[in-house]
């Protein structure tokens, strides 16, 4: 089996999904818009490579790790695109979050190269990629879906196969539709708690303890009392996410109010300064009022 894999995109998540493909014995290439990223990674054995057409060149599998739409079609079918570098029958896996009508595009340009497609965008964030504990939510051809198993199963915890190209997009935007307007409304009601002058650690163990306390409003929270905003999830992110869902329910002819308004929190954070922070940072410019 050829095991050269290229990871195209080396943020938060495509840092640690690339470290993981490393330490399971995979030849791994890869490529950043930002060189300075990778220089780790080249010490500890990728290759670091120029353009995601030489990262592409000669792997069996090109992973991407992208921030929205734009950058996933430039980094694929732009100058020097990953895609037009692959090998025919190889497989592109694109684990951004993107809107389904992308996805579905991007399918179609690879099938013109030969090149085998899967949508996989994945839950769990930056920890969850440095320990190999991601999930994928993987769309595509069952049969691509097995010849990539290894690679995926190098870098996460479990795949699920949802269906065709364009489904794994649509469970992702709405996985983080929930997440967005859970963020934004705790964020609210922290900053109610403090306002009232009532004991905040008291006050969210009985909001985590009782029916509220999801995951996210646990981690969330818990970061948004301690200020702690080392990035797990740019706040720049799930504005773009939100208004990616927002789309999509539109798509279907549903007007969402609550992902508008929720990505209005996330959009007036990073006008306020919070852009390079993590989610948990929404809470600040209501702290201010």
């Amino acid at each position: 089996m050829n095991r050269k894999v290229a990871v195209l995109g080396l943020g938060l998540m495509g840092g640690g999904m690339a470290r993981q493909l490393l330490g399971a014995g995979f030849d791994v290439a890869v490529w950043n818009r930002s060189p300075d990223k990778a220089a780790a990674l080249g010490e500890a054995g990728a290759r670091i490579a120029t353009t995601p057409a030489d990262a592409a060149a000669g792997a069996a599998i090109v992973i991407a790790m992208l921030a929205d739409d734009s950058v996933s079609d430039t980094v694929w079918t732009g100058a020097h695109g990953a895609l037009a570098a692959m090998s025919p029958d190889s497989i592109a896996i694109d684990s951004s979050t993107l809107t389904d009508i992308w996805v579905t595009t991007l399918a179609d340009l690879a099938a013109k190269y030969g090149v085998r497609f899967l949508e996989a965008p994945v839950t769990g964030s930056r920890d969850q990629a440095a320990q190999g504990a991601l999930r994928f939510l993987v769309g595509g051809d069952p049969a691509t879906l097995a010849d990539a198993r290894p690679v995926f199963e190098a870098m996460g915890s479990a795949i699920v196969h949802l269906g065709p190209v364009g489904s794994a997009a649509t469970v992702k935007l709405a996985n983080n539709f929930l997440c967005g307007v859970q963020a934004a409304s705790l964020a609210e009601a922290i900053a109610l708690l403090e306002k009232r002058g009532l004991d905040i650690e008291q006050a969210m163990a009985i909001l985590t303890d009782g029916a509220p306390g999801s995951p996210m409003v646990k981690g969330v929270g818990r970061r948004m009392l301690d200020r702690d905003y080392a990035p797990h999830f740019l706040v720049p992110l799930m504005a773009k996410d939100l208004g990616y869902a927002a789309q999509a329910l539109a798509d279907v002819g549903i007007i969402s109010a609550m992902a508008q308004a929720a990505r209005q929190c996330f959009v007036e954070a990073a006008a306020a300064g919070e852009g390079h922070r993590d989610i948990a940072a929404i809470v600040e410019p209501l702290r201010k009022i």
